[in-house]
């Protein structure tokens, strides 16, 4: 217990080194929680979520210029924030980020009005999705803001979704690997450059966060599914699979899935009514794979182009040092090669090593010149 709490100030020490106008402020990822066959938790992932984006940028250049990569810091607050709002999923991240204490963080920016409509409508699954799973809260939202409506709703959703896509019988642990593997289908991500076991290794050492998270959530489901009471992660849970349960879930979807299930559904632009098309998806055997394919949609498109904007907002040397953390810690990870691991981290390590001595000297020359 006290060490938790001694983490816990440890990383709000680190909050002082930021302007102080942030809404709501967590911590997620490998360097907040343990996940299995990763060792290596150097980094910290932080989520800033700001009121007005453009002063918090304009406060932040001013005390952390070198945060920005360049040119954009040269550019301004202003087109910095129009970069977070208009390109890809309305996050803009600063990564391997040495703070004074020398942890090495990434942290994300968005607006709390960019977040609620993630939070209740997924338009694109992505802060929604890091938010389907266990996070640590180091600024709680105002009492009264939107975002803690928009919060529990998002957790809501996430359930409704995880049930119809689960068959009649599953295990907890599987409903939790669903949820958990919201935001990750359908991410180009996971083809190369993440773990392909991933969800199972977020959701085993974590399920007691996970069933501490959902538990209020799902109290107000007891007449659709029943989760026994046990501490066996195989117990067998099971809910009601009629098209008339399908329906409820699917009307309490999120409204992006809901237009792109309609869509598909009439094959074309949204024309038929939408609880005509809902009620008949519910009523069709391949239901659960047409939501599937919606929200996989969602997310290749929320991925490709946040990855994209990384390129841009992290500068390119900083790319290529974070890509190559990124499948270095995937080679490590995958135990099934038939090549050493060792021999394959070392050969990504003394590529990316290179590619960036390159570009310093390059810069170097560059200065000389001048």
């Amino acid at each position: 217990m006290l060490e938790k709490i001694s983490e816990l100030s440890n990383l709000r020490r680190i909050l002082n080194e930021f302007p102080k106008n942030i809404k709501f402020c967590f911590a997620y990822g490998s360097g907040a929680f343990k996940q299995l066959n990763n060792h290596d938790n150097k980094m910290l992932d932080l989520i800033f979520v700001v009121q007005n984006a453009n002063k918090w940028h304009a406060d932040n250049i001013k005390l952390n210029p070198k945060h920005y990569a360049m040119p954009l810091r040269y550019l301004g607050y202003k087109f910095i924030t129009n970069v977070q709002e208009n390109w890809g999923a309305k996050m803009y991240y600063n990564t391997l980020v040495k703070t004074v204490t020398g942890q090495t963080i990434k942290y994300g920016v968005t607006s709390d009005i960019s977040l609620i409509e993630d939070l209740l409508d997924w338009n694109d699954l992505y802060i929604a999705g890091r938010l389907h799973k266990p996070v640590e809260v180091l600024i709680e939202p105002n009492e009264h803001s939107q975002i803690r409506m928009a919060l529990v709703q998002n957790l809501h959703s996430a359930v409704r979704t995880a049930l119809l896509l689960l068959p009649e019988h599953f295990t907890e642990i599987d409903f939790y690997k669903v949820i958990a593997g919201l935001s990750y289908s359908g991410d180009f991500r996971m083809i190369f450059g993440e773990n392909k076991e991933k969800v199972h290794n977020i959701v085993v050492p974590q399920l007691q966060n996970f069933k501490e998270l959902y538990a209020p959530i799902l109290q107000h489901y007891e007449q659709y599914v029943d989760f026994p009471k046990s501490e066996q992660m195989t117990v067998i849970c099971q809910q009601d699979t009629n098209p008339a349960t399908k329906v409820h879930h699917l009307n309490q979807l999120p409204r992006t899935p809901q237009i792109k299930l309609v869509r598909a559904w009439s094959l074309g632009p949204r024309s038929k009514d939408t609880e005509d098309c809902l009620r008949a998806i519910a009523h069709d055997p391949e239901c659960c794979e047409i939501l599937e394919r919606c929200l996989k949609e969602i997310v290749w498109k929320s991925s490709v182009t946040q990855s994209l904007k990384g390129i841009v907002t992290a500068g390119f040397i900083k790319s290529i040092k974070y890509s190559g953390a990124k499948i270095k810690k995937m080679l490590q990870s995958n135990s099934e090669t038939s090549i050493p691991l060792e021999s394959k981290s070392e050969k990504i390590s003394k590529l990316v090593d290179t590619v960036v001595k390159k570009q310093t000297e390059a810069k170097d020359t560059e200065k000389r010149l001048e």
